[in-house]
């Protein structure tokens, strides 16, 4: 039973074993672990209000409503909710959620931690649109409207030193992401899955409230859905478990 406030939650995570044969073989594995929500924020990574990909678009459209649902459940059990829609924080300059990260102390981030960063399994050197001819163009302006921000208790940040600091005053220690895209911005923006990781917090990617970029004519040669589940198992070898939503919601 989970302690007096705290929240448990599935992580699953993957590593590479020996079976009875002798083979190399990637085991699942799944463990249940308490969370503090005080000590736990939940980041949306650029969930803009437009993509210049149409298919991210539309996919992006099928997600809004349950991220949203999640945002307002974790909110409500005492996280810290982080909108990080990157390159709009000229947007966001009046707003108090912006100027509560602002007003944090400052920290200088931590020494990065070595970490390996093997190759991803899908090519996205295409830039991953899967509805050409669609061209690449910052399209976004701010974080998609569906989602609601509190201007009483939630941040919005692009910028992971900013978030440093304030997860330092505020003892966060436990970082939940959702978001897109995958093989992109969830993994390299600089407060999400890849930094946060060498920084020495502890991550988790919300595996089913995410996209990848990816165009099946690119290899694998495998579907759209099938190119975000590479991606997850991958991020879950190599660098963080992950949960499902449900874990917040129940």
């Amino acid at each position: 039973m989970a302690a007096s406030g705290a929240l448990t939650f599935s992580f699953r995570n993957q590593t590479l074993e020996q079976n009875e044969h002798g083979y190399n073989v990637w085991c699942v594995h799944e463990a249940s672990r308490e969370l503090d929500p005080a000590r736990t924020a939940l980041v949306l990574c650029d969930v803009w209000d437009k993509h210049w990909a149409r298919g991210a678009n539309e996919r992006l459209a099928k997600l809004l409503p349950r991220m949203n649902e999640v945002a307002a459940a974790a909110r409500d059990k005492g996280m810290l909710i982080v909108h990080a829609p990157s390159d709009t924080m000229e947007f966001y300059k009046d707003n108090p959620a912006r100027q509560r990260v602002l007003d944090a102390p400052k920290a200088e981030p931590p020494k990065s931690l070595p970490h390996d960063d093997p190759p991803q399994p899908i090519d996205a050197s295409d830039e991953g649109c899967d509805t050409p001819p669609d061209e690449s163009y910052p399209a976004w302006s701010r974080q998609h409207p569906a989602i609601e921000i509190d201007e009483e208790r939630d941040v919005i940040s692009d910028n992971g030193a900013e978030l440093v600091g304030l997860y330092r005053d505020r003892g966060i220690t436990d970082i939940l992401i959702m978001g897109v895209h995958t093989n992109m911005c969830v993994l390299g923006r600089s407060f999400a899955i890849k930094q946060m990781v060498r920084w020495g917090f502890n991550v988790a990617l919300i595996r089913d409230l995410t996209d990848t970029m990816y165009n099946p004519g690119k290899p694998p040669y495998v579907s759209h859905d099938e190119g975000t589940r590479l991606v997850v198992e991958y991020i879950e070898r190599f660098w963080c478990p992950t949960i499902l939503s449900d874990d917040i919601l129940r």
